[in-house]
């Protein structure tokens, strides 16, 4: 008999044995046993040997740890959530736009109609993986606004495990395809560190792009930590269908290797955000169907009325009004409507797309033969739909977080591209509103259903039965963590590597799946929400919100309202009046005071304070990087990939570049030093020429916004060593200020030029600052037009940044 000492039965107390030996009898300590984990301490103690051991092996018994797996019965998850799409755009809710997967989801499940979010990307992608409210978990703002207190520094703290580190923990396979907002804006250079990436978060596999957005068609992809460039030659390659690709041959394989292994697969594609990239065979189609044509008030009728027609709205629901803010579409001339029904053609068909291939990721479950073992829960959308294309809409989404407004009649130099890689495109604001259906605001606006509304989905075949139904439980994306580990019936952890956990703030939805509960009260009572200022507390079928301050789709430049003293609240019985339609504040002074004191309750408990509703402020304002505090860069040969946080900044000061480089006999050409792209940047290289004319000409190029771009060139250098040095002198202080930039080779001046405006905020996060070549797109237009790598075929000897610190 095998000998098990005390260390083992402590360490074992933690796990539960399942493993059977061939006989039928459970033999702890063999190669094949495993083990389901019964404490609440990740990863459990490491077990004590279980064998004998004398001074010959023919004397000792052999013992194996058990392996780690989850509970008979635990499923598959399949956790889908797509991004800025509004509660009335997908047909599964209302919408005009077919969206057949998520239709399947519900028609095999259920379709809930009050379930909410956080009103902003990254905020509700933290509260969607830890459970936590999004405060808790670090983002009470976007990563890019992030400031120094704990509710907004973006930062998952260790005490906030995900549910991708409990799941892994716990025998599961975990990954991550698509958009990952989540990883520090300063920390997501190839320096790490790596603790707050996907891998770090317990997502054992990462597919997909590091920031708010992205190009479909060249995007800034990671596979795990390691840039790829998969587009790379390849015409007409989409992100959009290489992500499905990419999970649907992560299941197969998995599936292959280890047919009992359940897979947590966390799919978030980077559709519907701008940039609105789909491939033209669904703008065609969608074009066809000719969905938008009658403008954005007519829609928001039909959307509406279908609402109805499903029982997404109750009969005596009542529809929002238009705001005063926003045009009406018969009030528009023929060119703003010709544009903006392009616009929103393009988006539809994005929309379309995105769900097609996530239906391609569904399909592969089933052919798996794993639908029937697979909870999949799709979330329409991480926030409301988004007016950052501001009225007119813009052919590049960059110009609304640099505060430019582009006219409707310049768009049209963009028209016949829409949504190719030459544009990164987002609609006119009504469109948002129109997606927002039944509701009032949109993305960015947390006081408001509009902001936050999102359908949700969620079938598993043989658990959730009343197949079809509606649930109109008051939920929050915080539930969807307790849900996924009640369906796997693994509890949630009190320490994970050694941390005490803080505790949970979401409840378990699955309650609501018998036919049964159809009706039962929500367990969730009380919700707070939060986003730049704007405020609300839900509290048993009422609502207390705060009035807009700022219209989300005009760039904040102005100086906000006092955060406490400068809004107004509004008051909604939203069980009577679900889409806060009627206002009861000044009927009902007393409740309204009550709620408010209620916010500010939770505000104290979970991490909102202090209360900031400043806005460019706080993309602007200082952070932990690599360059924080550096005015001198200096670098040696090809470095790519490395983004803003960890690059010189050029923005609002003066700087000097010297490049100090050897030129081939023959003649060289390429890429010295850019940042940016296509879309706003600037390039430091060697002419590539036109008919063996013009090369190796030493040429600066400013791209404002793909707006205007301005040059600097000089003679063709001969071969030998030569120093190229860019001054700028800016006109500031102040953000986007212009000024003189002097070109000199070998010390001597070969072109000065101005510029009138340079880029007040950012260049495009899914660009890059590049040294020896460029990636993903180049900055020039037609004049110097080159294609990327366009690899620098001579040295660079030396590469030196000189900034002078803003006022």
């Amino acid at each position: 008999m095998a000998k098990f000492g005390f260390g083992f039965l402590a360490a074992t107390a933690l796990l539960t044995l399942t493993s059977v030996s061939a006989g039928g009898q459970q033999v702890p300590g063999s190669p094949g046993a495993t083990a389901t984990l019964t404490g609440k301490q990740l990863p459990p103690p490491d077990p004590a040997f279980g064998g004998v051991i004398n001074q010959k092996a023919s004397d000792s018994r052999a013992w194996w740890a058990p392996r780690v797996v989850p509970p008979k019965g635990a499923p598959n998850v399949l956790l889908i959530m797509t991004d800025d799409v509004g509660f009335g755009a997908p047909s599964t809710f209302g919408g005009v736009v077919p969206t057949p997967a998520l239709d399947r989801i519900a028609n095999s499940g259920l379709r809930y109609t009050n379930f909410h979010s956080t009103a902003l990307c990254s905020p509700t992608r933290a509260a969607l993986i830890t459970g936590r409210n999004h405060h808790v978990a670090g983002f009470g703002v976007v990563g890019e606004a992030a400031t120094g207190f704990p509710g907004y520094n973006s930062i998952i703290r260790k005490e906030n495990g995900t549910i991708g580190a409990i799941l892994k923990e716990n025998g599961y396979a975990t990954s991550w395809f698509g958009k990952n907002h989540n990883t520090p804006f300063y920390q997501a250079t190839r320096a790490g560190p790596f603790d707050q990436w996907p891998n770090g978060l317990g997502f054992e596999y990462f597919y997909g792009f590091v920031g708010g957005d992205a190009s479909q068609w060249q995007p800034n992809l990671y596979r795990n930590t390691t840039a790829i460039y998969p587009f790379e030659g390849k015409t007409g390659w989409n992100l959009t269908t290489s992500m499905a690709d990419e999970a649907i041959q992560y299941m197969r394989d998995l599936k292959a290797v280890a047919p009992e292994k359940p897979f947590l697969v966390y799919y978030v594609p980077g559709g519907t955000h701008a940039p609105h990239h789909p491939t033209p065979d669904w703008i065609k189609k969608i074009s066809d169907m000719r969905l938008f044509d009658d403008g954005w008030n007519k829609l928001r009728e039909t959307i509406f009325a279908n609402q109805k027609r499903l029982g997404i709205m109750p009969a005596d629901a009542r529809l929002t009004p238009w705001p005063k803010e926003l045009p009406e579409w018969d009030s528009l001339g023929w060119e703003e409507k010709r544009l903006f029904t392009k616009q929103m053609d393009v988006y539809g068909a994005y929309l379309a797309y995105t769900d097609n291939e996530i239906g391609r990721v569904i399909q592969a479950v089933e052919d798996l033969g794993e639908r029937d073992n697979t909870l999949i829960i799709y979330i329409s959308g991480d926030n409301g739909p988004s007016a950052e294309g501001m009225i007119n809409g813009t052919p590049n989404e960059l110009t609304y977080f640099n505060g430019v407004q582009v006219p409707v009649k310049d768009q049209f130099l963009w028209y016949p591209f829409w949504g190719s890689e030459r544009t990164f495109p987002h609609f006119s604001a009504g469109w948002a509103w129109a997606m927002s259906t039944p509701f009032k605001w949109v993305k960015q606006v947390a006081s408001h259903f509009g902001g936050t509304a999102q359908g949700v989905a969620m079938s598993w075949p043989g658990h959730i039965n009343d197949v079809g139904g509606i649930r109109r439980q008051f939920h929050h994306v915080i539930d969807i963590a307790p849900t996924i580990l009640d369906a796997a019936g693994i509890p949630w952890p009190e320490a994970i590597d050694g941390i005490r956990q803080r505790p949970i703030d979401g409840v378990s939805m699955a309650y609501t799946w018998d036919k049964a509960s159809a009706d039962a009260p929500s367990r969730r009572t009380t919700q707070y929400f939060e986003m730049l200022g704007n405020r609300a507390i839900y509290h048993d079928g009422w609502v207390a919100a705060t009035t807009p301050a700022n219209l989300p789709w005009a760039p904040a430049t102005g100086t906000p309202p006092d955060v406490i003293t400068g809004y107004n609240w509004e008051l909604y019985n939203v069980a009577a009046d679900p889409t806060q339609s009627n206002d009861l504040a000044s009927q009902q002074p007393e409740r309204l005071k009550q709620l408010q004191d209620l916010f500010y309750s939770e505000a104290q408990k979970h991490d909102v304070l202090p209360l900031d509703n400043s806005t460019l402020a706080r993309f602007i304002t200082p952070r932990p990087s690599l360059t924080a505090g550096r005015t001198e860069f200096t670098y040696t040969g090809r470095l790519t990939g490395v983004p803003n946080s960890g690059s010189p900044s050029t923005l609002n000061k003066s700087y000097t570049i010297t490049a100090e480089v050897t030129v081939p006999d023959g003649g060289a050409e390429g890429m010295i030093v850019t940042d940016g792209g296509r879309f706003g940047g600037y390039a430091l290289f060697l002419s590539k020429g036109e008919f063996g004319f013009g090369r190796g000409k030493p040429v600066f190029l400013y791209n404002l916004l793909d707006l205007k771009r301005t040059i600097w060139e000089g003679p063709e250098l001969a071969p030998g060593k030569h120093t190229i040095v860019f001054d700028f002198k800016s006109d500031g202080p102040g953000l986007g200020k212009g000024g003189t930039g002097v070109l000199s080779v070998d010390g001597k001046q070969v072109a000065s030029n101005s510029l009138e405006h340079t880029t007040p905020v950012g260049f495009p996060e899914d660009e890059s600052f590049d040294i020896g070549q460029d990636t993903r797109t180049g900055v020039a237009l037609l004049e110097h037009r080159y294609d990327v790598p366009f690899r620098f075929t001579g040295e660079i000897n030396k590469l030196t940044f000189k900034l002078v610190p803003p006022q």
